[in-house]
């Protein structure tokens, strides 16, 4: 029997279908890879499949007692506990078991009752099936291959980044070992070695997974059976993820071949009908007319809506663009050793180093959005600044994107502005969505959207590729390749900064932590 099982599911936001009556089924050790466009519908199954939405029609049907774990980013942890304190919690149940285990050593000690030694040999069973005395080794580990043992075991989550706060998740999640995994995007704020350690993890990870990523690379790596979630469809194909993508070309053809054959037919037919409706052959006509009617149409193979970017450029009429001289970053005391560097006019420099290095407290810093600690900043006179913030943050979530630009640009017409997200890659349905509604890749094209509403001779983009899907990543790189003026980049995807970039700083070198 199937871990999962999936029937006649549709469903539905306003005017945009996204699925409808699909079906599939997750076996036992399958590794399933999600993919599909922003805004497909890829986080919404997954929220289907654990009950936090529900589908306008479908079944969903899990094997009974199947212990399944989520990668949930929004999860609440208490105020003030620990970042080691936090990872214990997914052995809570270990530690019940523990508790009960010494409790009935008490008991026995005074009452030297025999049944109570029986349970006792019962739960220790079940401590020692379950590695209970190899826990601290085991957090320890997970930690070390997520790049969290350098924020300190004592770090309090409440005071991580929202990358940071990510990871911790997600190392919980491991550590539960569930018999499913479902993962949304777990490698947009990991580091290429940990994405290798997570790599590693899940190819000996006996239970089954399905995996949301637009990492292609990872995808090829760690699954083994592919669900594409596009034009209102879910089609399930096997194999990596290479193969899978050419099956879907496979059959686009075979589809592309059946339409035209299909429309050819319905030409000849129409043709026929619109000639013989009123003469000597109209029953034939009007049976040709049935046909068309009882005819099961195939659907042309569609296209995903496509995004493109530009970035006005502002002339600026300076040679020297930034100068950072001895910049000293942190909060009450320094991240990283005073950091010097300058860009010239039309210069583009890469912020490399694995997460919560500082890059972004440097970034903020240069910016004057935190106080520096020490050196200085300074930015050519005639420097015009568009900055990209990684978080999804935004100050009335209810508000559609329309409303969002119109609050930005006042002035600007609704038409214009939906022309803008169009071409960002927002359709016409998400225009008019809450914002807190579209999915992590559709917030970040309408951040990017805003972004292109203000001429610039200066970009400073932070991690703007993750939730992107591949085609809106092309889209970006080849609009920030062409931008004649200045960019600092951060991002941890090398397919999508190899090789274009003018100068690179590796920030990881000049982390304290590191040096300590």
């Amino acid at each position: 029997m199937a871990l999962l099982d999936v029937k006649g599911l549709s469903m539905s936001f306003a005017d945009k279908k996204l699925y409808d009556d699909a079906s599939f089924q997750l076996e036992k050790g399958e590794h399933i890879g999600v993919v599909g466009q922003n805004g497909a519908g890829k986080s919404t199954l997954i929220k289907i499949l654990i009950g936090q939405v529900l589908p306008v029609a479908g079944s969903v049907q899990w094997q009974k007692h199947t212990k399944i774990g989520y990668l949930d980013q929004y999860v609440d942890i208490p105020g003030q506990i620990t970042l080691v304190d936090f990872l214990h919690t997914a052995f809570d149940d270990l530690y019940k078991v523990n508790d009960e285990l010494n409790q009935l050593y008490v008991d026995y000690a005074s009452s030297g009752d025999d049944k109570l030694m029986d349970r006792a040999a019962r739960l220790q069973a079940i401590l020692d099936g379950n590695d209970f005395y190899g826990i601290d080794l085991a957090v320890e580990r997970v930690m070390d291959g997520l790049g969290l043992t350098e924020l300190g075991a004592e770090h309090q989550v409440a005071a991580m980044s929202g990358g940071q706060r990510s990871k911790v998740i997600l190392a919980k999640l491991l550590l539960e070992k569930p018999d499913v995994i479902l993962l949304d995007e777990p490698t947009n704020y990991l580091d290429t070695a940990h994405i290798e350690w997570l790599i590693g993890y899940l190819n000996d990870y006996p239970g089954a997974a399905m995996i949301i990523s637009h990492d292609y690379d990872f995808l090829e790596r760690v699954t083994n059976t592919i669900i594409d979630v596009a034009f209102g469809k879910i089609t399930k194909y096997r194999g990596s993820f290479e193969q899978a993508m050419r099956q879907k070309e496979e059959h686009k053809l075979a589809q592309e071949r059946e339409y035209e054959k299909q429309r050819v037919v319905i030409e000849k037919a129409e043709r026929f009908i619109r000639k013989n409706k009123a003469g000597s052959k109209s029953t034939l006509a009007k049976s040709r007319e049935k046909m068309l009617k009882r005819m099961d149409r195939i659907d042309p193979p569609a296209d995903n809506l496509k995004a493109h970017f530009h970035f006005p450029y502002e002339s600026t009429g300076s040679a020297n663009a930034l100068r950072v001289e001895h910049l000293s970053v942190g909060y009450r005391q320094p991240l990283l050793s005073p950091v010097t560097f300058s860009l010239t006019a039309g210069e583009k420099l890469l912020l490399s180093g694995f997460n919560g290095v500082g890059k972004s407290t440097l970034i903020k810093s240069i910016l004057g959005k935190i106080k520096s600690l020490g050196g200085e900043a300074e930015f050519s006179p005639s420097a015009k600044i568009a900055y990209f913030d990684q978080d999804l943050l935004w100050d009335d979530p209810n508000r559609t994107p329309l409303q969002e630009i119109q609050d930005h640009f006042p002035t600007m017409l609704p038409k214009t502005i939906r022309q803008k997200l169009a071409a960002a890659g927002i359709n016409a349905a998400n225009t008019m969505k809450p914002l807190h509604l579209l999915s992590g890749g559709e917030q970040t094209k309408v951040k990017l959207a805003l972004l292109e509403l203000t001429p610039a001779n200066f970009l400073i983009l932070d991690e703007p590729t993750n939730h992107l899907d591949d085609e809106t990543k092309e889209a970006l790189k080849a609009s920030l390749q062409a931008f004649p003026g200045n960019l600092i980049l951060v991002s941890h995807e090398a397919s999508f900064t190899d090789g274009w970039l003018d100068k690179i700083l590796n920030v990881e070198k000049l982390s304290l932590k590191q040096q300590a």
